[in-house]
């Protein structure tokens, strides 16, 4: 029997191996439909990312709250807005990446036409449209701003290449100089 820390209580040996209970694949027909093509996912923003080779084309999402933002986002830019409209006219910016225009588009699950919706991107990102999908940026370290993953590449670059100041070459002489001085007077 295994007892768990702190009570009195104990746990049955079949806790102990349970498999983590996974949350429901939200819209779980879109993966389904995109299957020839093999996609994997990756949670993302609590919400599951959906990756067809190397771009990121869509992000499945079903949250209590803002419920709006539920359905499936597309990864495009807004130079592609236009042209997608018409495709998609329930299609617009997600309102919990700020006010404006992103580049990221809903398509909402509270549209009448939402499965119709979703099946035509699947469609189009069958045929290699070139609208949907985007190929991510290189992967920072938690908290750190491009900028400064930039300017340690470049000292450290420069670091190796940086010849020894010249206080360490004067010292250097001088410390060989007076163990020479030493061992000659002993």
């Amino acid at each position: 029997m295994i007892k768990r820390s702190g009570s009195s209580r104990v746990a049955p040996a079949d806790d102990v191996f349970a498999a983590r209970k996974r949350k429901p694949v939200p819209h779980e027909f879109v993966l389904d439909a995109l299957a020839p093509l093999g996609p994997e996912t990756r949670p993302m923003f609590g919400c599951l990312a959906v990756y067809v080779e190397d771009k990121i084309v869509l992000i499945l999402r079903d949250k209590p709250a803002p419920a709006q933002d539920n359905g499936v986002w597309l990864a495009t830019t807004a130079e592609h807005h236009a042209a997608l409209r018409p495709e998609f006219p329930s299609m617009r910016s997600i309102a919990v990446l700020g006010s404006g225009v992103t580049g990221w588009q809903v398509l909402p699950a509270e549209a009448p036409d939402f499965e119709e919706a979703a099946l035509r991107a699947c469609a189009l990102i069958e045929a290699g449209d070139p609208r949907i999908g985007k190929v991510p940026g290189e992967r920072r370290k938690r908290g750190e701003a491009p900028a400064k993953r930039a300017v340690k590449k470049a000292s450290a670059k420069k670091a190796v290449k940086k010849a020894p100041s010249k206080k360490a070459v004067k010292k250097a002489p001088a410390k060989k100089a007076g163990k020479a001085t030493a061992k000659r007077g002993s």
